[in-house]
């Protein structure tokens, strides 16, 4: 039974007062041995019902609340108890609000310990994309310094290298600010009419040569149709160059990649899809994260900065949509998401 502290006042006066009576009325046939012991009595009952009070009340609830900090500290959050065996309004809401609060500091704790996780990770993998074109023009420049500048084919040959590990660092880089700027909210999307089935002819003419290379096809499912979206198409133009070219990177020779546009009431969904190799179940949900390559054999591979589908992500979420991914290993890969149509004008 929940007692509350209205109730144990009630009956502790209500014992005092029943002693007192009683005493009072058996005073007059009592010798000076028996008031002793009247007096003895009230004052056993009194105490025993005030310090039941207070040891019910306070201090049981305070080391209740001590031991659940205990078990919150062990992060043991299912032992914790959430019943009193007195209903101490004052006192259970100090517990509650208690529990509540570290309960959010636990949570806070584990979010910075995630992050903090996540930054030593980066700056490993920025430091490791970094150092490659980096070394890459050093060890050309050095060797053109040693004496090979002499040489007009070598040099040539060595300086093109050179400037290609530069260029390579200066994409890193770029995409590196593009990552952050979306990261702090400063970019912002210039949204405009355009047709998306040009602009993506556009990009398949861009990477015509690296599909040739291994005798990958790719077809639009608009052919002679305009698509006319609302969004921005420099942007949009990264995505698809991103996201196409990831596929020819990993995708299966001698195979397809589609993209095509599936109309809405008022969108469209923007579909990318290839018959490769396919993303394993576990790599799925970490496909965009900065510098993450599932496949881990490429992970030296120059043409690529690892960052292009965590760019593409921060795109579409700017257009307040997102990416979803569909991938079966062998099977191949299709990533959707969907645009505005094109506004009346």
């Amino acid at each position: 039974m929940n007692l509350t502290s209205r109730t144990l006042a009630i009956l502790t006066s209500l014992a005092v007062a029943i002693v007192l009576t009683a005493f009072l009325a058996l005073a007059t046939y009592l010798s000076s041995k028996g008031l002793l012991v009247a007096l003895l009595l009230v004052f056993v009952s009194c105490f025993l019902l005030v310090y039941f009070s207070y040891e019910a009340l306070v201090f049981r609830e305070v080391k209740n609340v001590y031991s659940s900090l205990e078990k919150i500290k062990k992060q043991d959050f299912k032992k914790v108890e959430s019943k009193s065996t007195f209903s101490t309004d004052p006192l259970k809401k100090i517990k509650d609000d208690i529990l509540l609060i570290a309960a959010q500091k636990q949570q806070e704790i584990d979010e910075l310990k995630r992050l903090q996780l996540m930054r030593s990770e980066f700056l490993a993998d920025v430091s490791h994309e970094l150092k490659t074109p980096i070394f890459a023009a050093q060890g050309f420049i050095h060797t053109l310094l040693d004496g090979a500048v002499d040489d007009p084919s070598v040099r040539d040959k060595f300086l093109q290298k050179a400037g290609k590990s530069l260029d390579a660092l200066d994409i890193l880089v770029q995409d590196l600010i593009s990552i952050s700027q979306f990261e702090k909210g400063v970019v912002k999307m210039q949204k405009r009419n355009f047709d998306a089935a040009e602009l993506v002819r556009e990009v398949f003419e861009q990477l015509e040569l690296v599909a040739a290379a291994r005798n990958i096809t790719l077809h639009l499912a608009a052919p002679g149709q305009k698509i006319m979206l609302f969004a921005d198409p420099n942007r949009m133009r990264q995505v698809f160059i991103n996201l196409v070219d990831n596929a020819i990177k990993y995708g299966r020779p001698a195979g397809n990649i589609w993209v095509t546009f599936t109309e809405g009431r008022r969108k469209y969904t923007v579909t990318v899809k290839d018959d490769g190799r396919g993303i394993a179940e576990e790599h799925i949900n970490r496909i965009f994260e900065r510098f993450y390559r599932a496949d881990k054999s490429r992970s030296r591979d120059t043409t690529s900065t690892g960052l292009g589908l965590a760019i593409c992500k921060h795109i579409v979420e700017a257009h307040r949509s997102f990416i979803a991914v569909k991938s079966e290993e062998n099977k191949g890969t299709t990533l959707r998401f969907k645009l505005l149509k094109a506004k009346k004008e």
